[in-house]
């Protein structure tokens, strides 16, 4: 099918090509009547824009690349979903490279959106390495990163309190009265699950109550990785009467290993998650969580962004730390005697 040229606009809006090309680029004022009347024309032939050839003139696409971990983790698709959102808003289209946890395939998307002429990238790594970060940095690409802590010389950074959502969600079974409380962490190289910990740890020595090694197992942020580690940590002698778990997709996890095993939540076991995601409050019964303030960090970090690719920002890269909430539902009650 042959494409609508510009001519063709022009000569049924009855302008000049130069009118045409002023309404499409919003490069001057046009009358609104002779606007209108392009616009008219230009829907009724059907003609579409030539975007990339107007990106490579003026070096801005409109668009911005979002890599995640893992889609499949109900927060990342969350928050990709409000980050989607408030783009649209702004005015920008959002690509989306979602990695699954492996260096490699993230590193294909770093070179695709790098391809794509992306005008910055809000990026959720999948562990320590920084040298994605370092290939827009170079390519002078703004850079927002999220849920992780790195150099503010690479990126500004958006993140989650996730030190004292830990503390908090321990506290809470503390109060409870549990003693031999359970973690359900992911390894080192993730920093947020390292502060989630670390507020575990903090709550536990602040009671006067020991921090068992064998009670603190590694999961891998998934459903599944939660029920493996809670099935191990109820083989222990003493088992725990309570287990907090460094997200919501490993505590749903735990809830299925605890019910094989013959147990009651919470009248033997209490379980507290991280993230507040829609499913946590369906579950049965509904999870008690800290939850993450997920429309308030997607704001933040593209209005951040678009800030730096207008270049209406221009102090240093900052860190932007934001707080959340544990929000107390029916997977918690005091311990038994």
């Amino acid at each position: 099918m042959k494409r609508v040229t510009v001519k063709e606009v022009a000569t049924k809006a009855k302008v000049s090509i130069t009118t045409v090309s002023h309404v499409i680029n919003e490069t001057r004022f046009v009358d609104p009547n002779t606007k209108q009347r392009v616009l008219s024309a230009m829907d009724s032939l059907g003609y579409q824009p030539n975007f990339i050839a107007r990106s490579l003139r003026s070096g801005i696409t409109k668009t911005i690349g979002l890599i995640v971990p893992d889609i499949a983790n109900l927060f990342f698709a969350e928050i990709g979903r409000k980050i989607e959102d408030y783009g649209y808003q702004q005015g920008y289209s959002v690509i989306l490279g979602n990695s699954d946890n492996d260096p490699e395939k993230q590193e294909h998307y770093i070179h695709t959106l790098m391809a794509k002429r992306v005008d910055g990238v809000i990026f959720i790594s999948s562990g320590g390495n920084d040298r994605g970060m370092l290939q827009f940095s170079h390519n002078h690409i703004p850079i927002v990163v999220m849920d992780r802590n790195i150099s503010l010389d690479l990126a500004d950074v958006v993140m989650l309190d996730n030190e004292t959502g830990g503390y908090l969600a321990t506290s809470h079974l503390i109060q409870l009265g549990h003693q031999k409380i359970g973690c359900i962490t992911v390894p080192k190289n993730f920093s947020s699950s390292v502060d989630r910990l670390a507020g575990y740890k903090r709550a536990m020595q602040e009671a006067g109550l020991r921090v068992k090694k064998e009670l603190i197992v590694n999961g891998d942020f998934l459903y599944s990785g939660g029920e493996t580690a809670m099935s191990g940590l109820l083989l222990l002698a003493d088992r725990p009467t309570a287990v907090f778990c460094s997200n919501d997709m490993m505590a749903i996890g735990a809830m299925s290993a605890i019910r094989k095993a013959g147990y009651s939540i919470p009248e033997d076991i209490s379980l507290v998650g991280f993230d507040n995601i829609e499913l946590a409050a369906a579950m049965s019964p509904a999870l008690t969580t800290f939850a993450q303030p997920v429309d308030e960090i997607a704001r933040v970090a593209v209005t951040t962004l678009i800030d730096r690719i207008r270049g209406e920002m221009n102090e240093p890269n900052q860190q932007i730390i934001l707080q959340g909430e544990l929000i107390v539902r029916a997977s918690t009650a005091q311990r038994k005697n």
